[in-house]
């Protein structure tokens, strides 16, 4: 209760949790007896550090399961992020990796991994799955989780998913590159290709992106090895910004078989970068935090989570920021931070 709610206020480290608790003692004791009074930093560092890992992160999947009810359709992104500050090079501590589920429609993590490389991520994305309810979910992931089994584990879930495809699945990379190649050369005429647009301007740059989706598999070798997989999908990109183009082409499969379910996830698989490892590398400022004790970093990691979440459901229309600085400065606010209202 004192390190969320600290974390919620603006702390960063230990002794910032410290100082917190001294200075709304009583204000806590509304809510936990407190009757010994603060620990020293030290010693909350300890707890943290000594808590399991895999307890902690099922009180948090649990707690989300009783607050957060996801409605049919909802977009789970999976993706990894790495605190970069977290390695012991003394010790021989590898930097901490979590692989996070995302809820893109409530903007809130569903639930996280620990892995200590981004290689292993390909063992940890299933552990994650095996922990949510997919049923009617679509899961988006990066080219890293492009994994025949990643896509049976999905699809035995009741889930759907869409994949991005890239050089680690080589052929079938190849595969799809070219038959999206000799689409362009009869410009995407094609029966079983759909197709849907879109522009955003903002932020000194203008971007196009096209969808391309077919359900024509002819040209794939090895599709019954994919569980489930229904179409190929395409996306190009288009940025224009200062006088300058850029084009980008990302290539996907997937078990949809729709142009816009299709533009829908990979445009909110984008959400966990820009709403959850932006937010928390530049509010929470995790990438600079040196938490290297024990499991601290991975609870500590779970508790920004926890604010991050509990941030994003009080209703105010202001910045994750300046919900922060007003936790800090009204208890009025910070209670309906923790009550959700």
């Amino acid at each position: 209760m004192l390190c969320v709610c600290a974390v919620v206020s603006g702390a960063e480290g230990w002794s910032d949790i410290e100082e917190f608790g001294r200075t709304k003692l009583e204000w806590l004791r509304r809510y936990v007896p407190l009757a010994n009074g603060i620990p020293v930093d030290d010693m909350i560092a300890r707890i943290i550090s000594a808590l399991s890992v895999s307890g902690f992160q099922e009180c948090f999947m649990s707690w989300m399961e009783d607050v957060m009810k996801l409605s049919g359709g909802e977009i789970i992104a999976v993706d990894g992020k790495t605190q970069r500050r977290s390695h012991d090079r003394r010790r021989g501590v590898k930097a901490l990796h979590m692989v996070s589920a995302w809820a893109c429609g409530n903007g809130v993590v569903l639930g996280q991994v620990k892995t200590e490389e981004k290689s292993n991520e390909i063992t940890a994305v299933p552990e994650l799955l095996d922990k949510l309810e997919l049923s009617g979910r679509i899961v988006t992931l990066d080219a890293m989780g492009c994994q025949r089994a990643i896509a049976k584990q999905v699809k035995e879930g009741g889930g759907d998913y869409v994949l991005a495809v890239k050089g680690n699945q080589e052929q079938l990379d190849k595969e799809v590159r070219q038959y999206f190649d000799a689409a362009r050369e009869k410009d995407f005429e094609c029966k079983e290709i759909q197709n849907d647009e879109t522009a955003e301007d903002g932020h000194g740059r203008v971007e196009y992106r096209s969808y391309f989706l077919s359900t024509d598999l002819s040209a794939l070798s090895g599709v019954k090895k994919w569980n489930g997989l229904r179409a190929v999908g395409m996306v190009e990109s288009e940025r224009y910004r200062g006088g300058r183009v850029g084009i980008e082409q990302r290539d996907f499969i997937t078990s949809l078989e729709d142009v816009e379910s299709f533009r829908r996830a990979v445009r909110s698989h984008w959400g966990i970068e820009n709403e959850l490892h932006w937010r928390l590398d530049v509010t929470f400022r995790e990438d600079e935090s040196r938490i290297r004790r024990g499991n601290a970093p991975h609870n500590m990691g779970v508790i920004r989570h926890v604010a991050v979440n509990l941030l994003k459901r009080e209703p105010t229309k202001i910045s994750v920021r300046k919900k922060r600085i007003r936790a800090a400065l009204n208890d009025g606010f910070r209670d309906k931070i923790l009550m959700g209202q």
